[in-house]
């Protein structure tokens, strides 16, 4: 099958980026000749406040790749449309965000061609003369599926326009894959078409072409049987995933206990910093403010006891993974996959979300005596090859136009 991927690669950074270009190198490891199509500039830079790109490949960059879109040049996306509708079989359309969707509209409309949904139909054949004329019916040639891929199917902050723009780009897409059933019940409200919903496949920090230092590995360290007291918050902050719940919590629960804070802020730090100097925790929390290079990830999670994620709201997080391929524990909330990823009492900690005060009786509960170790014993790496067959499985039949889809009800 002939595939093109419109959406972020390197050398755009984050989860998303990563996850189109392991999904490209492991469609392509199946027989499949895939293309990824970029962007040169994804939106205006007043809309992103951070880093949105990195010098260094977080993993091997996928060889057929170009960058034909930007947002300043809206005569590429009918363009690159129209080109798709004649050179692919099958489309996976990346949805980002709802800003994109001039975009996506526009590329949808090349891909759908000037005769509708299905393509440009070829007119019949010509007869000889002297024989009665009778038309052929034309053969309509189907264009290329599109399968639009939904990381959130909406935005976790979001705008009155949102919904309006994520259902026109879904509408006229053939199918939607989502990674949760919460997940495909929203996109299923939005557009009357076949939604399927694959289980996120471990994709940061796990690929086979991922850069790290020559010493890393990826099975779990298992923490060492030492307690450092020291706990982690990965990735980028946003409002959502709580950490200032978790600052509070870190401030009623065990004095001795400090916390790490590494990554990316989602707009200024500043109020971050001035709530750790009026909860004094300025000598117990190390703000390390900025995107984390992937190869200094390791030694980040080796530092560690546990990783919390005191996320407000969510969809599903890769970072459990992470925590897991480095044999940490992790202390989570019960939102979105979380609260069925982790295993309570098992292989880390649960409390309901935006509760400063469970989560600091967690944190006293995981320094009880004996309970770290146990929870550390029972951490299992994933199984990244299994997770991946099932998520290149569910995306393939997707787009092979495999799907059942009855009456606006989900498909599982």
């Amino acid at each position: 099958m002939r595939i093109a991927l419109i959406g972020p690669t390197h050398p755009y950074k984050g989860g998303i980026a990563q996850h189109t270009t392991e999904l490209a190198h492991r469609l392509a490891e199946r027989g499949h000749e895939v293309v990824i199509e970029s962007w040169s500039e994804q939106y205006p830079a007043r809309l992103y406040p951070g880093q949105a790109r990195v010098s260094e490949p977080e993993m091997e960059p996928f060889g057929a790749t170009s960058y034909p879109l930007s947002w300043r040049r809206p005569d590429g996306w009918l363009r690159l449309g129209r080109r798709l509708r004649r050179t692919v079989d099958a489309v996976v359309l990346v949805v980002v965000t709802p800003v994109q969707a001039p975009a996506y509209l526009a590329i949808l409309a090349g891909l759908r061609g000037v005769g509708g949904r299905r393509g440009r139909a070829r007119r019949g054949s010509r007869v000889a003369a002297g024989t009665p004329t009778v038309l052929a019916r034309p053969t309509v040639l189907a264009r290329p599926t599109v399968l639009a891929l939904c990381h959130n199917v909406l935005p976790h902050e979001r705008s009155r326009i949102d919904v309006p723009l994520v259902r026109a780009v879904l509408r006229r897409a053939s199918a939607v894959l989502v990674h949760t059933p919460a997940q495909a019940e929203l996109a299923a409200e939005l557009a009357d078409v076949p939604v399927v919903t694959a289980e996120m496949a471990p994709h940061l920090w796990s690929s086979p072409t991922r850069r790290r230092p020559a010493d890393a590995v990826l099975e779990p360290e298992g923490g060492g049987g030492e307690t450092s007291r020291r706990l982690l918050f990965f990735g980028l902050v946003r409002p959502y995933k709580g950490l200032d719940v978790l600052l509070r919590a870190l401030a009623a629960g065990p004095r001795d206990v400090r916390l790490t804070v590494a990554g990316e802020f989602w707009g200024d730090v500043a109020a971050t910093e001035s709530l750790i100097g009026e909860l004094g925790l300025t000598d117990r929390v190390d703000l390390r403010a900025g995107y984390v290079d992937a190869a200094d990830v390791p030694a980040l999670f080796a530092a560690a006891d546990a990783l919390v994620l005191p996320y407000r709201a969510g969809t599903a997080s890769q970072n459990v993974d992470l925590a897991r391929l480095h044999g940490l524990p992790v202390i989570a909330t019960t939102v979105g996959t979380l609260a069925s990823s982790v295993r309570d009492g098992v292989d880390g900690l649960l409390v309901p979300p935006d509760d400063a005060e469970a989560l600091a009786e967690a944190l006293r509960r995981l320094y009880a005596p004996g309970v770290l170790a146990d929870l550390r014993a029972k951490v299992a790496p994933p199984d990244v090859p299994a997770a991946w067959a099932r998520y290149l499985d569910v995306t393939l039949a997707a787009l092979a136009g495999e799907t059942e889809h009855r009456d606006g009800k989900v498909d599982r």
